[in-house]
C-alpha cells in the first residue's frame, strides 16, 4: 500500500452544507428534462426475510441502468462551452457520459479497462453513437485512468472523473434528493455501495445527520476501508476486478474528504463469491437483474440483520449492467460461497474396484460436476480432480467422513485461490 495522505476533516459550515443541498436539488430538477426519477420500491421479499421495512432505490432502472449519468449530466451542464469530454471508466460512467454526449451533441473520448465486460462496451457504443470513441487500455482501472488523463492533457479536452470531481459528486447527490421526495419520512438506515466514493459521498453529504449510513465494498477492492485505517486515501496492493463497478484501487480524495467524518464502524466489506448468491437470489426470486456492484447493498443486509430489525432501510441498487455470459461464473461462485460445491484432488488406489468404492460414498443429493483421472501405470496411486455439487452443506460432512473411514487420501482445493483458479 502507498503512503499516508491526510484528508481534510474540518467540518463544513452550515452555510456550505445548505449551498450543497440547494445545488443538488437544482441538479435533480434539471435532470427531469433528460430522464425521470428512478423508482423507490418497497421489497416485500427482503422485508420478510430481515423483519424490516426494506426499500430499493432502483438506479439499475435509469436510462443507462446505473446512477452514473447523474454526475456526467451535472458536470456537463456546468460547462456548456466545452466541446470535448474525456473519461476513464469500468463501464457505467462511460455509458453515462456517452448517453449525455449524444443527448447534448458533445464529443466524448472514453477509456475503458481491457477487462471490462463486453456488454458494457457494446452499450457504451450504442449510447454514444457517432459522438464517442472508445479506447481499451489497462488491466486495472487505475492504469486506464492514467492513460485517459495523459491523453486528455495532450489533446486539451475536459477530463470528467467518475468520482473525484465536485460537480460529479453533486450530481450523484440527486439520488438523495429523490429519496427524500419519494418517502413520507427518511429511512432509519441507508446502505450505499462504494467504488471510488463519488455517489456515496454525495448521498451522505446531502443526508448527513438525518440517516445512519452503511458503506459497502467488495473485499477485493476495499479502498475506503483501507483509507479509514490509514487516515487518508492510499493505493491498494491488489484489486480483484470481479465486482468491476466497484473495483477501484484508491478512494477519491474529494469523496474521502466528505466521508471522513465516518469510520470503520460504518464500513462493510463483502466476499466476492457471496455477492453472487445475492445476484442469483434477486434474479430468481424478484426478477431483478443486478451487476455485482449493484448487488452489494442488498448483500450487506446479511451482515446487519440485527441492526436493521424493525427499522426502515433503503438499499441502493447501483447498476444492472450484467453480462449474462458471466452467469455460469456467478453460479459457480455462489455455489462455492454457499458450500454447495467443492473441488478435491484425490489419490486413487490403482486397483480394480477402487473407483466403484469411491462412487458408493456419494449420497442421493450429491452430483459429480467434474471428473479428471490421470492414471500412471508405474504407480500405485493415480490423481483425480473432482468437483462435487450437493443440496446441503451437511452432505459433505457425511461424504468426507466415509472417505476418512476408508483411508482415502484427499485435499480440498475449493478455497485455494491460486490452485482453484488454475484448475477450475
Amino acid at each position: 500500500m502507498g503512503g499516508l495522505v491526510t484528508a481534510h476533516k474540518k467540518p463544513l459550515s452550515a452555510g456550505m452544507e445548505d449551498m450543497f443541498k440547494t445545488a443538488a436539488r437544482n441538479a435533480e430538477s434539471a435532470m427531469r428534462e433528460i430522464f425521470p426519477p428512478t423508482p423507490l420500491q418497497q421489497n416485500a421479499h427482503l422485508s420478510a426475510i430481515y423483519d424490516a421495512d426494506i426499500w430499493l432505490k432502483r438506479e439499475d432502472l435509469s436510462p443507462v441502468r446505473s446512477y452514473k449519468l447523474r454526475g456526467a449530466f451535472n458536470a456537463m451542464r456546468k460547462h456548456p462551452d466545452a466541446e470535448l469530454f474525456v473519461c476513464a471508466s469500468a463501464g457505467n460512467h462511460a455509458q453515462g457520459l456517452a448517453y449525455m454526449c449524444q443527448t447534448l451533441g458533445k464529443r466524448g473520448v472514453i477509456f475503458m479497462p481491457v477487462t471490462t465486460p463486453q456488454q458494457k462496451i457494446t452499450k457504451t457504443k450504442v449510447f454514444g453513437g457517432l459522438y464517442v470513441e472508445i479506447h481499451l487500455i489497462g488491466d486495472y482501472f487505475d492504469q486506464t485512468l492514467a492513460a485517459a488523463q495523459d491523453w486528455c492533457s495532450a489533446q486539451g479536452g475536459m477530463f470528467l472523473s467518475p468520482f473525484d470531481d465536485e460537480d460529479v459528486i453533486e450530481g450523484q447527490a440527486s439520488i438523495a434528493v429523490e429519496i427524500e421526495d419519494q418517502m413520507a419520512q427518511l429511512p432509519d438506515i441507508i446502505v450505499l455501495p462504494v467504488g471510488g466514493g463519488g455517489m456515496s459521498s454525495g448521498v451522505w453529504r446531502y443526508l448527513r445527520g438525518r440517516v445512519e449510513p452503511v458503506l459497502v465494498e467488495p473485499q477485493g477492492g476495499a479502498c475506503l476501508h483501507a483509507a479509514f485505517i490509514n487516515g487518508g486515501p492510499l493505493d491498494l496492493d491488489r484489486v480483484d476486478t470481479f465486482v468491476d463497478g466497484a473495483a477501484v484501487g484508491r478512494i477519491g480524495l474529494r469523496p474521502f474528504a466528505h466521508l471522513s467524518d465516518l469510520s470503520l464502524k460504518h464500513s462493510l466489506t463483502i466476499p466476492e463469491d457471496r455477492i453472487c448468491t445475492t445476484i442469483l437470489e434477486m434474479l430468481n426470486s424478484e426478477g431483478i437483474v443486478l451487476e455485482p456492484a449493484g448487488a452489494l447493498a442488498v448483500d450487506a443486509l446479511k451482515d446487519i440483520r440485527s441492526k436493521i430489525q424493525g427499522k426502515s432501510v433503503v438499499c441502493l441498487t447501483s447498476g444492472g449492467n450484467f453480462d449474462f455470459e458471466r452467469l455460469p461464473e456467478v453460479k459457480e461462485r455462489a455455489q462455492r460461497s454457499a458450500r454447495l460445491k467443492k473441488y478435491f484432488i484425490f489419490r486413487m488406489p490403482q486397483r480394480p474396484g477402487a473407483l466403484r468404492d469411491f462412487l458408493g460414498f456419494l449420497g442421493p443429493d450429491d452430483d459429480i460436476s467434474r471428473f479428471e483421472y490421470l492414471k500412471k501405470s508405474a504407480r500405485n496411486f493415480g490423481s483425480v480432480l473432482i468437483g462435487i455439487e450437493t443440496k446441503s452443506p451437511e452432505n459433505f460432512e457425511a461424504f468426507l467422513g466415509q472417505l476418512d473411514a476408508n483411508g482415502f487420501d484427499y485435499t480440498d482445493i475449493t478455497n485455494d485461490e491460486l490452485l482453484s483458479s488454475f484448475i477450475v
